[in-house]
């Protein structure tokens, strides 16, 4: 009973491969099943951004014509132009959107990525990364006994094991940090959130939906900056931003995002989202036949327990200021307040956090959260 890794090839193949990890993760009551509907569109080069400086092969592993596994393989376009000190660079590719039923058959599914990436001119694997850095990258090796919060994944214990019997090893770690935010913060944090509310320079706005497009390009501008120097950074493209909106708008609320001004300069901004995670759980991955009703009603009036951070950023220039706490800082605690009183959350997570990203793990710890989840991303020679 041999496997055999096939291209995902017809529509019947991708309604295959969207639909093997509702069968593998019946029984997982942690797994939260995102909607199909959205899945097809991370996979659709009509649908997302990415594929605009990207190419991918999806592949079904199958025994005796069961479907017994998936995985992506694909190539980054402007990953490949990187600094390699960095992450990425040439000759680096990407494998993704991994699912197995067994070893066997996550090891032919690895072994066939590799063989893609090397027909493209690749010496060097990634994964798990599905499938950009921006979406859900990372293997979960450490949380797997909570649900993940919206747009983070959650996988089999048993694939960290397979994935490094084959050589790979960790290249980097995604840690997100979960605290109680009903209680405050030390007096240390709100004494140096106060100071900054007596300099008259500062100015700390919640976005405006109406000018939903030109918040954005603020937003992405920062973000860009920030961000450009970090491992296995790739800037967002305008393509990206655009799809990202279509799909992130229904769940941005003005109060819940800020951005920071400095004497009228953009320098900094902070993204939470209420986690839509709670109300897709019941669902099971579909909006019929009354779901639709159900999580459209949620949007309008969102109440949720946890409130996920998953983007923050300062100004380069200002990175190893005292400034740049301060604001962070700042935008923490007006959104907490905001959380707490008109959506009724009582817990925080932020993240992803890079393991070497000293500046965030520093504030992740002065406000006294705690590492809840962590993502390893693997990496191995396959020249």
């Amino acid at each position: 009973m041999s496997v055999t890794v096939r291209p995902v090839a017809s529509a019947a193949d991708k309604k295959a491969f969207i639909a093997l990890p509702y069968r593998l993760y019946a029984n997982d009551p942690h797994w939260v099943a995102p909607l199909k509907s959205e899945v097809a569109g991370q996979i659709d080069p009509a649908k997302n951004g990415w594929f605009s400086h990207a190419e991918a092969q999806l592949m079904l592993a199958e025994r005796q014509g069961r479907v017994v596994g998936r995985i992506s393989a694909h190539l980054d376009t402007l990953a490949l132009t990187m600094p390699a000190e960095q992450g990425f660079g040439p000759g680096v590719g990407f494998w993704g959107m991994f699912e197995a039923e067994d070893q066997e058959a996550g090891n032919a599914l690895i072994a066939a990525a590799e063989a893609w990436l090397r027909a493209k001119g690749m010496t060097c694997g990634i994964g798990p990364i599905s499938l950009s850095i921006w979406e859900e990258p990372g293997l979960l090796v450490q949380g797997h006994d909570h649900s993940p919060t919206v747009m983070m994944g959650h996988h089999k214990a048993d694939y960290q094991g397979w994935i490094e019997a084959l050589g790979y090893g960790v290249v980097k770690e995604l840690r997100t940090y979960d605290l109680d935010i009903t209680g405050g913060f030390p007096k240390i944090v709100n004494r140096i959130i106060q100071s900054g509310e007596r300099n008259d320079s500062i100015v700390i706005r919640r976005v405006d939906k109406s000018r939903f497009a030109d918040e954005a390009a603020i937003i992405l501008g920062i973000l860009n900056d920030a961000w450009s120097e970090n491992w296995g950074f790739v800037p967002l493209t305008q393509p990206e931003i655009d799809d990202v909106g279509k799909k992130l708008k229904p769940i941005v609320y003005e109060d819940l995002i800020r951005i920071a001004e400095i004497d009228g300069e953009p320098v900094a901004f902070m993204i939470t989202l209420p986690d839509l995670n709670e109300p897709l759980k019941p669902l099971k991955g579909s909006l019929f036949p009354f779901g639709w009703l159900k999580l459209l009603m949620w949007l309008r009036r969102p109440k949720a327990r946890t409130m996920r951070v998953p983007l923050m950023g300062v100004v380069k220039r200002l990175q190893s200021s005292r400034v740049a706490g301060q604001l962070a800082f700042m935008m923490i605690e007006y959104i907490r307040r905001d959380a707490i009183t008109k959506y009724g959350a009582t817990r925080g997570e932020l993240g992803w956090v890079l393991d070497d990203n000293q500046g965030m793990v520093a504030i992740a710890d002065a406000i006294q959260s705690k590492v809840n989840r962590v993502y390893a991303v693997y990496q191995r020679d396959i020249g």
